[in-house]
């Protein structure tokens, strides 16, 4: 919403449980010609009234979600940077491919016999990623980046339990997404942080002092959070290595490098992707994700069964195949709408187009960058001189000198018409503003966020006041953060 629209601040917003009346109904119920429910169950099990569902007829319940989605803003609205997020377009073609009836239908209990297509495009599939990543075994099993995550720790602690070793310590960068030290914690490991240097990369120096045989592995992702591509990869994998370590790629940022590198050839042994991101599964509100991981040989054996086999005749079954797996990560083998828009995503650009695609990222997040070059005074870059697919800014200097911190120029922006990047991570930079435009936006759309942001600070330098009341133009204004993460309200009296 432009800052020119006329205000929606204090418009009330009803809850669907505060709509309608006693006796509305959407539908009109067959007379019931089964007993009642009263006479087959226990006094103690049956409700002594009845519950206070919302009671609305039909167009009030459109009306109200139609309303509801026209204050909400997503990908389809706008622009939307949020950074180490990877909001890409995701293609209409990919829904109508996954709404097939053929995928859409199947039945997660359907045998393997009748379920061959689904069998073959995940077969497909695992062989795409193992060929993107540089590492030939795939396992789609995990649910999310986070799971991935999971399942790559718990396979390295596999692998050095099976050669008797007891290692209870993973590294982590201080630039590391906040999954990484929670999934250490979940696998019952202990989180050891590893310095950045003055270009954004590991502080090698740190990095030896703290590798050491007590070490399961590094979590690591390339480029970083801060949208700086390690060049010292090489020597941060022989270091990991040497004392028998694993190291781990975290695929979050695997938008910046898709045909241009693999992590397999950088000398990492395991890596998870985010299909949610990088592959165009649309990501936000909750799911549904997919985080499928990639091993080397040596890691193999531990992927989690079952396994995808294609037997000698053409045919696809799922069996275990190691007894050294970890075993099931989840029910069934992963969320597969999630694999077929992938999967026609891969196919549809091919080895060239997703190079492209990784290429434009760069330079779009390049190219903005350097049109926020006129406001460097005040938003300079965190670190470097260039980036990969996203940046940081530092607001620190914005604040001090203009009176408004990194807050106040994401809610002003939200008047402005555009979604808000990531603020105040990654954490060791101070006021930080993390910007990932992806490669499908345009460069208007480029140029009028750049505009934004410029015309904010320019106002801040009259009148921070305005920034710091922003959002204006919003339904609501700013909410007590701090208030809903302690006093959720996340349930309705019944």
């Amino acid at each position: 919403m432009a800052a020119t629209e006329t205000p929606l601040q204090g418009e009330t917003i009803e809850t669907i449980y505060e709509k309608g009346a006693p006796g509305r109904r959407a539908f009109v119920a067959p007379e019931l010609d089964v007993p009642q429910v009263d006479g087959l169950l226990p006094d103690e099990l049956r409700r002594a009234e009845g519950p206070r569902l919302p009671e609305l007829s039909e167009p009030e319940i459109v009306r109200h979600y139609v309303r509801l989605s026209k204050r909400n803003f997503d990908l389809d609205s706008g622009f939307y940077p949020l950074g180490s997020c990877t909001m890409k377009h995701n293609p209409r073609l990919h829904e109508r491919v996954a709404a097939l009836p053929g995928h859409a239908r199947l039945h997660p209990f359907q045998h393997p016999k009748r379920a061959q297509g689904a069998l073959e495009l995940m077969w497909n599939l695992e062989r795409a990623l193992g060929e993107i990543s540089g590492l030939p075994h795939v396992s789609l099993q995990p649910s999310a980046g986070s799971h991935g995550e999971l399942a790559g720790v718990l396979l390295a602690k596999a692998y050095h339990a099976d050669r008797g070793e007891t290692r209870t310590k993973v590294l982590t960068p201080d630039t590391a997404h906040g999954t990484n030290p929670a999934t250490v914690t979940m696998a019952g490991l202990e989180v050891v942080k590893v310095g950045t240097n003055a270009d954004g990369g590991v502080d090698l120096d740190d990095l030896r002092a703290k590798a050491g045989e007590d070490v399961a592995c590094l979590m690591l992702t390339n480029p970083n959070t801060l949208g700086v591509f390690d060049a010292n990869i090489e020597e941060i994998a022989r270091i990991v290595h040497d004392v028998g370590a694993v190291l781990y790629y975290d695929g979050a940022n695997l938008n910046a490098i898709m045909g241009i590198t693999r992590p397999g050839d950088m000398g990492f042994d395991i890596v998870h992707f985010n299909l949610h991101k990088s592959f165009t599964q649309p990501h936000g509100g909750g799911g549904p994700g997919s985080g499928p991981i990639a091993v080397s040989e040596r890691m193999e054996p531990y992927l989690m069964n079952p396994r995808i086999v294609r037997d000698d005749d053409g045919s696809f079954d799922l069996r275990d195949v190691s007894e050294k797996s970890i075993g099931r990560l989840r029910g069934f083998q992963g969320n597969y709408g999630c694999f077929v828009r992938s999967y026609a995503y891969i196919r549809s650009l091919g080895a060239e187009g997703l190079k492209d695609a990784s290429v434009s990222a760069v330079l779009n997040a390049n190219y903005l960058l350097a049109r926020l070059g006129d406001v460097a005074e005040h938003l300079p870059l965190a670190y470097g001189r260039l980036c990969m697919h996203e940046f940081v800014l530092s607001g620190a200097p914005m604040k001090r000198e203009l009176g408004i911190k990194t807050l106040d120029l994401a809610k002003r922006l939200l008047d402005h018409g555009y979604h808000p990047p990531t603020v105040y991570f990654p954490l060791l930079v101070d006021e930080a503003l993390l910007i990932e435009p992806t490669e499908t936006e345009t460069r208007e759309t480029l140029d009028g966020f750049a505009d934004a942001i410029k015309t904010i600070l320019a106002e801040a330098a009259e009148d921070p006041e305005i920034a710091r009341t922003a959002p204006h133009t919003t339904p609501v204004r700013r909410l007590d953060e701090a208030g809903a993460a302690k006093r959720p309200v996340i349930r309705q009296p019944m």
